[in-house]
Order: structure tokens, then C-alpha cells, then sequence
């Protein structure tokens, strides 16, 4: 039997704060970015709607048909509301504690640790203080999340190539303990415009602003550089390791790591939708994984109606998804944590995250609340007859 997993997250969509959410950001308090989508707009998910999605939202403005997928809600295990640990959790990786520090604190650091390595560093401007790399690239605070948790290695691809920005993001993990270091950049960027776009955010992080660098708009690049991870005990690896086919597709291939995998970068919603389909005609067994990630980034803009017009352009392919799987194939939909657009911020917030599972030869139940997003890659790991993942319990 050719036994086949597709994953699909649509990035940020979050269903409602956790209960720990007065601890860790009690400015998400009342977060619910699903639901209050729906409130702002007319969204139209038919394909949603007969999976069950309202089985988890309860909201009136949707049908309440019942469900061709079992359902049920999935608690964060990590700390914050992260993409990156998010996505790793997920494929069933046990979060662990990382130091939280503004970059500030470790500029000295990372300076040294730089100009050692050989590169010239600079902080031009000591009233908004970042380094800048060789003229060209910028090291500053993630701005789009969680306070302390990233830095962010920026570049103009035009004038360096992607190869020596990941040197440069590769020293910079060595020197740091925090989640995480992204190396991310894009063409058409010019180093001034990359410089003229570092602001200060109200809890004062220092750092590029990425969707108005324009880093995202063409020939984009990127890879997370996280701490304490062992792809190892991950899903995709495992895979890799007993011989199956695994496709990472969009933002999935860019924070999952699995050597051996097919790969499939992109940021727009379609080409994320139509590479699934393609892996769906050419990978008879194995693991198909994708992530939707402009539904995050209309988050990030706090703009529902463009969140509304990307969930509902993944319903629309949904419908294709559901033709062409067979008897054994098993889909599961989820998200990584929430983004309410009308909470009042533009950075993620902690949600649960919705929880959908669809078999051809299953009957739909109520799965209930799990503890952690691993519960996907532990139930997929089950589900193909694969070593178990470092973390989550199977709900098969």
C-alpha cells in the first residue's frame, strides 16, 4: 500500500489565545484571527465549510453542514507565537528555552565575532544602532516578531551573493543563544533603500523593515538558522531515512531543513497551491508539506481582507486537492500559531491553531485539544509506518 501524507498550514491562522496568554503576551488577550476575519468580511470557504471548519469556530456567518474531516484544536508547546518554532514543532521537534535579549545586547558580540571572521562592520547611525556588514548587509532585531526571540541577517542580492550572507548569518548563530537568526534577502534591492528601511519599534527593536525593503518582491532567499533543533527527530528526515519520497513546499522548505528532500520555494499563494498539485501527480507515496505564507504577511500588514482573499483562493484549490487524493492519502490542515490583523499590533499573537484531518476510509470525529502542534508529525510518522518524532502523540 502506497501510504501518502500532505500537510498544508496556512501560516498565522490562529483560532483562538491560549490559556497562558495573560503570562506570556497579554496583548493578545481576545486574539481570535480566524474568527474575527469572519467578522470583518464576507469570506467564501465552501470547501472549508464541508471539511468542518466551523466545528472549531463556531461562527454564524458559516455553514454548519457537518464535516468530512475530523477536527479539533492543537495548543502551542513553545513559548510565544513563532513561525519558525512553530513549523518545527510541528514536525515533531520539542521546543526548547532559548535566551530572549534585543540585539543590543549581544552587538558587541557579534561585532568582534564579525570583524575576526575578516568582514568590515559598521554601526552608521549610533542614534538607531545596528551593524552594517561589508557596506552592504544589515544585522539588526527581527521587527515582525516576538521581542528578543530573532535577529535578522538582511541583504541586497544584487551586490553579494547568498552564499557569503549565510557565512555572515552562520557566524552570527555562533555567537548568539537566541531562537533563532534569519539570513534573508532579495534582488532589485538596492543597499541605500535596504538602510533607508530600519526603523524602531515601540519597545525598541532596531531593525529592517522586510516587507518594506522589498526584500520579499523578487528572487528572494532565506534560511532560519534555529537553536537546540535536530532535524534528525523530524518528520521529513525520518522519512528521508526509510526511503520515502518528501516535497517541502513554500515556507515550509525554508525553515524545515531535510537533506534529501525536493524543495519547492515560493511566497505567492497560487504557485504554493499549484506546486502541491504537482507533487500530488508525481509522488505516489511519501510526505507532501507546504505552508501558506501570505495569509502571515496580511497579518503582519493588519489587513483581513487580504487575509480573506488568500484563505479563500486556498479553498478554491482545495477542492482539486480533494479530487486527486486516493484511498491512501492522508490530509491534514493546521496552522503554526495566530496573526490577528484587528488585535491592535502587526506581530504574531499566541493562538491555538485549528486542526483538520481528511481519510477517504475514515469516519470524522472530534479529535479534541491536543497539547502540541508535534501531534501533526507524530500522526503522520504513525500513519506511514515511521519511527516516531522527538515529541507529540499520534491522534490516529
Amino acid at each position: 500500500m502506497a501510504k501518502r501524507v500532505i500537510i498544508l498550514i496556512l501560516d498565522s491562522l490562529g483560532v483562538g489565545n491560549m490559556d497562558d496568554v495573560e503570562e506570556y503576551h497579554p496583548q493578545d488577550i481576545g486574539a481570535n484571527t480566524f474568527y474575527h476575519i469572519l467578522d470583518k468580511t464576507s469570506l467564501n470557504i465552501p470547501n472549508l465549510e464541508r471539511f468542518g471548519i466551523n466545528k472549531i469556530l463556531h461562527h454564524p456567518k458559516l455553514k454548519n453542514e457537518g464535516n468530512l474531516a475530523s477536527y479539533g484544536v492543537l495548543n502551542l508547546m513553545h513559548q510565544g507565537a513563532d513561525s519558525f518554532e512553530g513549523h518545527n514543532e510541528i514536525m515533531g521537534s520539542k521546543p526548547k528555552k532559548a535566551y530572549l535579549a534585543p540585539f543590543i545586547e549581544n552587538m558587541g558580540k557579534v561585532r568582534l565575532a564579525l570583524e575576526k571572521a575578516g568582514y568590515k562592520v559598521t554601526i552608521p547611525n549610533p542614534e538607531m544602532p545596528y551593524l552594517l556588514v561589508n557596506d552592504l548587509v544589515i544585522v539588526g532585531d527581527n521587527i515582525e516578531t516576538d521581542y528578543g526571540q530573532i535577529y535578522n541577517v538582511s541583504a541586497p542580492l544584487d551586490y553579494i551573493s547568498f552564499e557569503e550572507v549565510l557565512k555572515i548569518g552562520n557566524c552570527v548563530r555562533e555567537n548568539v543563544k537566541v531562537n533563532r537568526v534569519i539570513a534573508l534577502g532579495g534582488k532589485n534591492v538596492t543597499p541605500q533603500h535596504l538602510q533607508s528601511s530600519v526603523e524602531r519599534r515601540e519597545d525598541g527593536l532596531i531593525g529592517v523593515n522586510s516587507p518594506k525593503s522589498n526584500v520579499y518582491k523578487q528572487g528572494y532567499e532565506v534560511r532560519h538558522l534555529g537553536y537546540g533543533i535536530s532535524p534528525l527527530n523530524q518528520l521529513p528526515t525520518i522519512a528521508v531515512k526509510a526511503g520515502l519520497n518528501v516535497s517541502l513546499v513554500g515556507k515550509m522548505q525554508d525553515v524545515i531543513y531535510c537533506e534529501g528532500a525536493r524543495k519547492f520555494p515560493g511566497v505567492e499563494t497560487k504557485q504554493v497551491m499549484e506546486n502541491i498539485l504537482h507533487e500530488m501527480g508525481h509522488v505516489k507515496s511519501g510526505l507532501i508539506s507546504a505552508t501558506v505564507q501570505e495569509t502571515d504577511l496580511a497579518g503582519h500588514a493588519q489587513d483581513p481582507y487580504r487575509y480573506a482573499n488568500r484563505i479563500e483562493l486556498v479553498d478554491t484549490y482545495l477542492k482539486e486537492v480533494f479530487h486527486r487524493m486516493t484511498e491512501d492519502d492522508l490530509l491534514i490542515m493546521s496552522a503554526d500559531h495566530g496573526n490577528d490583523p484587528t488585535i491592535g499590533h502587526s506581530q504574531h499573537t499566541r493562538e491555538k491553531t485549528y486542526l483538520l484531518a481528511y481519510h477517504r476510509g475514515w469516519n470524522p470525529i472530534n479529535i479534541g485539544e491536543r497539547d502540541t502542534l508535534s501531534d501533526i508529525g507524530a500522526t503522520a510518522a504513525a500513519y506511514l509506518d515511521l519511527h516516531p518524532t522527538e515529541n507529540g502523540e499520534p491522534f490516529l
